[in-house]
């Protein structure tokens, strides 16, 4: 499917924030072999990978905080892919004006120097799906009401709003996806609440216990990355369709988070050939309230405007992850 995806993208250029993270990497990946040109913003160019394809790639050095790095990178772009972003719940109520600051100031300057400049790029933005809050009912689509419950979905949906409010406008053709619990190949996260199936399948490749707090009975949603990197490239190509909204993207698939480490320590036993045990702690008292919450996608949205279906359940994808670690 993904490869039928790719010649949409022959000859556009691309900037893509956050250049040296998860998504913007896997991304990357998938688009270095086209003919294509590929700008990577990222706040440190020394952190980024070499690039095998035969797409050309510019780096760009720079703090998204500041209006004048956008004037240089956007400038001819046709798409956009915004993911730069500090991830951290936790960093974030320690300081929320930074938070502020890294989440939703930079949202503003690409905003803005598109419409100084007369600029009209595609613009992909990935949010999260905590920005509902706590779900009243499940499964959780685009009807459901925004209530945030950290300082971190707050600034996201910020973020949100005035991208939907630009494209609503015309000045850009923007569109938001909120992502699901992405695991796969990809760096390690930069925050220790993020990644957290990545960090029990290298938990377990190294023989260590992993743990559960609680009963671990919350419902997730897990996300395979190359379903979530699909569905960037299908809402690019769909712009039209998406412009001004935002989309659930998930599996659909619900597992509680027993369910889900024990089948990490089951696939990672077929491979190794030692099953790691699964312990239950007594939650931190310090834990945020978004994670105390059940959470099941309901993409049909997305589906039904591009034609996107996630292809990996949670096991397939842990197999396929540890495939090349």
């Amino acid at each position: 499917m993904n490869s039928q995806l790719l010649p949409y993208f022959i000859g556009k250029r691309i900037l893509i924030t956050g250049a040296s993270g998860y998504l913007a990497t896997n991304l990357i990946n998938r688009l270095e072999g086209i003919n294509c040109s590929i700008i990577r913003l990222s706040r440190d160019s020394r952190k980024l990978l070499s690039v095998k394809g035969v797409a050309r790639v510019v780096d760009i050095s720079g703090d998204i905080r500041e209006r004048k790095i956008w004037e240089e990178a956007l400038e001819g772009a046709d798409i956009v892919y915004h993911f730069a972003a500090q991830t951290s719940v936790y960093t974030a109520d320690e300081n929320p004006l930074a938070d502020l600051e890294n989440n939703v100031v930079p949202m503003l300057n690409l905003l803005e120097t598109c419409r100084s400049r007369g600029w009209q790029p595609i613009i992909i933005f990935s949010g999260t799906v905590t920005e509902v809050g706590i779900p009243k009912s499940l499964p959780v689509d685009e009807t459901h009401k925004d209530c945030p419950v950290t300082i971190y979905d707050i600034h996201k949906l910020m973020a949100e709003n005035y991208l939907k409010h630009y494209s609503q406008r015309g000045i850009v053709q923007g569109a938001i996806l909120r992502l699901s619990n992405v695991y796969g190949p990809g760096p390690k996260s930069s925050s220790n609440d993020r990644g957290v199936i990545n960090m029990m399948i290298a938990k377990a490749l190294k023989g260590e216990p992993l743990t559960v707090y609680g009963k671990g009975d919350f419902l997730r949603d897990y996300t395979y990355i190359d379903d979530v990197i699909a569905a960037f490239l299908m809402a690019a190509m769909n712009i039209k369709e998406l412009s001004g909204r935002h989309f659930v993207i998930g599996s659909g698939q619900a597992h509680t988070l027993a369910e889900a480490f024990n089948l990490v320590a089951d696939r990672v036993a077929v491979k190794t050939g030692k099953r790691v045990p699964v312990n239950h702690i007594a939650p931190s008292r310090s834990r945020s309230p978004i994670e105390e919450r059940n959470f099941v996608a309901d993409p049909e949205q997305f589906s039904e405007a591009t034609g996107w279906h996630h292809r990996y359940a949670l096991s397939e994808g842990i197999d396929q992850t540890l495939e090349v670690l």
